[in-house]
């Protein structure tokens, strides 16, 4: 095992996606596969950013780093 991240998201993916999917053609394939990427990066929670969504992660950093600047 080289780096756990990296291992835990291409077993998910493969349980999730790849092994779950017929793909007929290679376009067929990078469709689904993107599908379900977005969804895995903009509608899943994550326990790893405190059960938010990577989407709602970054909105609320920026969010953060703003206010903080404010009261500097």
């Amino acid at each position: 095992m080289q780096n756990g991240h990296v291992e835990s998201f291409n077993g998910r993916m493969r349980d999730e996606s790849l092994n779950k999917n017929l793909f007929d053609t290679l376009h067929h394939a990078r469709h689904l596969v993107h599908a379900w990427h977005d969804d895995y990066n903009r509608n899943r929670p994550h326990s790893s950013l405190g059960g938010l969504t990577p989407w709602e992660y970054a909105n609320r950093s920026i969010m953060d780093q703003n206010s903080n600047r404010a009261n500097l």
